[in-house]
């Protein structure tokens, strides 16, 4: 199994301490209590011990976890000298050393000394003042399947100046007033504030953190001076530490959020117990999903395309004549199949090989669904986002045509970024709508190496008709354009597109090594396509068809201008002058291939769509793509009116 090696942090080594010294009074009172019967075995039996609903312990879950690999110099566990014996025996069969329990003294909840003070004895009776410390609570049901503690370790490690606490998205169920809440910045991973137990009106957040947290000796080393200044046993726990730690002393401590929740945490009743064995029993039975399918469609630049790549404005539209399907499927192995047409390995022959590689080049869609996987892994494990431990298959189909510059690749990638996301629990907090489509841009970009701009997959991520605003400021200051729907109606578009074009990615090459030293014509230009983009979306609103025919046209003749004929090719200016020829304003909704246009006078339609079969050329009715849900509303009108 390959891992990414992040820098460790030089000379030391990284100690595991479990904490099982709670008494858990109410739950233990409870068992005992019992009459019906179901219980009697279990009367005495700590709570880390008691059975999780594989039929193992809880604390085996953890022991499992951290057992697996090389991961940690020394293992250690304190409990409590009511319930040495217990731990003990466990040890023994378990294969942990008894060497490595350490024993508090405390024998009820009255003499108990407090889990930072249980934390402080393991660190003062085995000398790891200079080692990184995880510590965890061994008490706590999870579900080990959901996550790899590598990957908590990667993170740690990685964040060189930091300390680390987990935190998990809470159930609808569980009250905020029953966790520490940690308010996380989703840019940074930083947590920002701690709030032990906090109540429903003081932050907005459901982010729990629980005592699974990763120190650096720099903190460790703040443990005696923390017990010093706090010498009740109600402020000795780690909630209250890490309030401390965070909220008054400023220490950075980075959240990475797991995949799955933690319970019967604190005093807990047999209630609780019954009814979250029950919870994460219902949730290993359905780990075996159903097959995910998403769907990504084809877009047409309507306005100001190709400014988008240069801090400029454009409208597009998503259309539903067109789409990429991807579908995901949980499996053994991880296994990307190829499309039978688009990534073929049998021929029929030398010269069929010769024919479709000529026509049709090497570059299937195989290439994008892994350069997805892998920029999709690494966002995550940048962003701190533990992945579910599952592996899956992958299978692609699209009708989109090749090369003709309506985003087959972009909507091949969006559709493999939906299935991943859906298939990992990731929601737009974990990568918001307004930052996919860079995520998508750079699998293309930087994975691929595929010249391209944002447009196409703000356009497919949202869906309808779009405007969008890539100024130069707004990028630089949230990271992302302004993306705003425009509710009109729509004249009828129609498409016209090459049976056998060239690659569609060519034509941006010279602009773009201009634009980057300078050059005045270039940057006057994208400014030029902003401006047309504006007066086209006001255009739009007022449905002045007339207007928008003229603005199209205006739009293409720049194109030309900047790129020059032979860039944008003869077949692809064939078809622009096909459509003008009746009257039609006509323009590239991509980068060549094809062409998008409307008429304004229907009766040469017929007559029009003749010459463009004669010439070869697909014609087609746009149908547009309804978006699934409107972007706020960003008026792009308001500067116009």
């Amino acid at each position: 199994m390959y891992q990414i090696n992040f820098p460790a942090c030089e000379g030391r080594g990284l100690v595991c301490i479990i904490l099982t010294a709670g008494h858990a009074q109410k739950l233990s009172k409870e068992i005992q209590d019992d009459k019906s019967g179901r219980y009697g075995h279990l009367k005495g039996v700590p709570k880390a011990l008691l059975p999780s609903p594989q039929g193992k312990r809880i604390l085996d879950h953890w022991w499992d976890a951290i057992n697996t690999r090389q991961l940690f110099s020394n293992v250690f566990l304190v409990t409590n000298a009511d319930k040495y014996k217990y731990f003990e025996r466990w040890a023994t069969a378990s294969e942990f050393p008894v060497e490595n329990i350490i024993n508090d003294g405390s024998t009820t909840e009255a003499n108990s000394i407090g889990a930072v003070a249980d934390f402080e004895l393991t660190l003062r009776v085995k000398n790891l003042w200079e080692y990184d410390i995880l510590v965890i609570a061994g008490d706590m049901l999870f579900q080990d399947s959901k996550f790899d503690i590598a990957q908590v370790i990667d993170y740690f490690r990685r964040k060189t100046d930091g300390d680390l606490a987990i935190y998990y998205d809470m159930e609808e169920s569980e009250p905020i007033s029953s966790r520490g809440i940690v308010e996380v910045c989703h840019q940074t991973n930083k947590i920002l504030k701690f709030l032990e137990k906090p109540l429903p009106n003081v932050t907005g957040s459901r982010n729990a953190s629980v005592v699974f947290y990763t120190f650096r000796s720099e903190t460790v080393a703040l443990v005696p001076v923390y017990l010093g200044e706090h010498l009740k046993t109600t402020q000795r726990t780690f909630g209250a530490f890490m309030e401390w730690i965070i909220n008054v002393k400023k220490v950075l401590v980075y959240g990475m959020k797991l995949p799955t929740g933690f319970q019967l945490i604190g005093q807990v009743g047999l209630k609780d117990y019954e009814s979250w064995v029950s919870y994460f029993a219902n949730q290993e039975e359905n780990e075996c999903r159903d097959p995910i399918t998403m769907r990504a469609y084809a877009r047409v630049g309507l306005m100001g395309n190709p400014s988008d790549g240069f801090n400029g404005k454009t409208v597009s539209l998503s259309i539903a004549n067109f789409w990429a399907e991807v579908t995901i499927t949980e499996s053994s192995n991880l296994r990307l199949i190829p499309h039978p047409v688009n990534d073929p390995t049998e021929f029929g022959s030398m010269s069929d090989l010769y024919g479709i590689s000529d026509k049709e080049g090497y570059l299937g869609g195989l290439r994008l669904l892994q350069a997805t996987c892998k920029k999709f892994y690494y966002y995550c494990v940048q962003r701190g986002i533990a992945l579910t431990r599952r592996n899956f298959t992958l299978s692609y189909d699209t009708n989109i045509p090749r090369q003709v510059g309506l985003a087959g690749s972009s909507a091949i990638v969006t559709a493999t970024l939906k299935c991943l996301m859906a298939f990992f629990d990731l929601t737009d907090q974990d990568m918001s709508k307004n930052l996919q489509p860079q995520f998508i841009l750079d699998v293309e970009k930087d994975e691929l190496h595929i010249n391209a701009g944002l447009q196409d997959r703000v356009v497919q991520i949202h869906e309808g008709l779009v405007y969008m605003d890539f100024s130069k400021s707004l990028m630089e200051r949230q990271g992302h354009g302004n993306y705003s729907h425009l509710d009109v109606a729509l004249p009828s578009f129609f498409l016209a597109y090459l049976s056998n074009p060239s690659d569609s990615g060519r034509m941006h090459s010279d602009v773009s090594v201009r634009w980057r030293k300078g050059d005045s014509e270039v940057i006057e230009g994208m400014q030029k396509f902003a401006e047309l983009t504006d007066l086209a979306a006001k255009a739009f609103k007022i449905a002045d068809w007339s207007a928008l025919a003229s603005l199209m046209n205006e739009n293409f003749d720049l194109r030309r201008q900047l790129y020059g004929d032979v860039a944008l090719g003869q077949e692809n200016l064939k078809m622009i002058n096909i459509g003008r020829s009746y009257g039609a304003a006509v323009k590239f909704p991509g980068s060549g291939g094809a062409v998008i246009g409307f008429l304004q006078d229907e009766s040469k339609k017929e007559e029009m769509q003749q010459h463009y079969q004669r010439e070869g050329c697909v014609i087609v009715d746009i149908i547009p793509k309804e978006p699934a849900v409107k972007l706020p509303y960003l008026d792009p009108f308001k500067e116009l009116m």
